[in-house]
């Protein structure tokens, strides 16, 4: 590991001689951006014994939390939650039908204490019984005006632009990278390309069946169904990352215990592999929240101390918020 950062702080020096020439101009030097410059060097050096062949060139990607903000709640939930009055719009029924009565009323107090099941029925009534293509759309139109709580700016902007140059740089190095998320497959897929430049062919998530048919003018169509084909979280994300890709990553990005498997599994390939972590530790740009490290505890995005400590065991790297990243996100000054 010693070798790895000396060998990492010589090619950052180098890689820095001129500001233009730094792939990573959002992230603080110290060893996280080190390592992945060295990372970078190592697996596209044709001489280098690390080398690894272009085709074999896999990234993956956790989104929520490791590419954009995910507190005070994932995105796509509170895009199912923004969808129940247009649900319930076309089933007057489920009015006065809990969870959907208690999300009408508005009571923010109410609707955090909803339930698993509870979230579960919204989830269903809010992501099946449409056609792929109607699915899109509504996404879309969602996207185009809702807005974060906090930031008042739309979901997509609240990327991390470090995050968006370690893309870039490891694009423009031959690695081809893949969303891996716990999130619906297609909901990414409805704005993956256009906010990360990941196409959706290349996002791995919990996907849900569908059904061919004709609407009524006899036109193919794919229905949305309420079954639950896989669930990529956990163990399902190394798991759908074989299903779906069918090459281990060479790289892996996460922040939480949902990502552990994937950067387990990354880790264990032969030859140079790099599994890195982000940790929420900057409550003034953004979020604090762990537990591990003695931070605040949470339910979304939990990072626990013994995931920190398999993290420092096995030579992964945790991305300190606060340390490693000179700023947030793009539109900071």
């Amino acid at each position: 590991m010693k070798t790895f950062l000396v060998i990492g702080a010589a090619l950052l020096l180098a890689t820095l001689s001129s500001p233009a020439q730094d792939p990573l101009p959002s992230w603080n030097d110290g060893p996280a951006k080190m390592t992945i410059v060295n990372f970078v060097h190592v697996t596209t050096e044709v001489k280098s014994p690390n080398f690894v062949p272009p085709e074999d060139r896999i990234a993956t990607f956790d989104q929520d939390g490791t590419l954009w903000v995910e507190h005070p709640m994932y995105a796509q939930v509170m895009y199912c939650l923004d969808r129940v009055p247009a649900v319930v719009a076309k089933k007057p029924e489920l009015k006065n039908v809990e969870p959907f009565k208690t999300v009408l009323s508005g009571d923010r107090e109410a609707i955090e204490k909803l339930t698993m099941p509870d979230l579960e029925k919204i989830l269903v009534a809010t992501l099946t019984g449409m056609t792929t293509e109607e699915f899109q759309a509504q996404v879309e139109a969602w996207l185009a005006t809702a807005k974060d709580p906090r930031w008042k700016r739309p979901y997509t902007e609240l990327t991390y632009q470090p995050m968006q140059e370690v893309l870039s740089y490891l694009r423009a190095n031959g690695y081809k990278t893949y969303i891996v998320t716990g999130g619906g497959q297609d909901f990414v897929r409805a704005y993956s390309e256009q906010t990360y430049g990941i196409p959706p062919e290349q996002v791995v998530g919990s996907m849900a069946g569908v059904t061919y048919g004709y609407d009524t003018d006899g036109k193919p169509i794919l229905t949305k169904d309420p079954k639950l084909l896989l669930n990529d979280n956990n163990a399902g994300k190394p798991e759908g990352i074989h299903l779906m890709i069918g090459r281990r990553p060479h790289a892996a990005f996460g922040n939480s215990t949902g990502d552990r498997q994937m950067l387990e599994y990354t880790k264990a390939g032969d030859g140079a592999r790099l599994s890195m972590l982000v940790l929420h530790d900057d409550a003034t740009r953004e979020y604090a929240y762990g537990p591990a490290q003695g931070l605040p505890d949470s339910k979304v995005g939990t990072f626990t101390q013994a995931l920190y400590d398999e993290a420092q065991k096995d030579g992964w790297t945790v991305i300190s918020m606060k340390s490693d990243w000179k700023r947030i996100f793009k539109f900071e000054p």
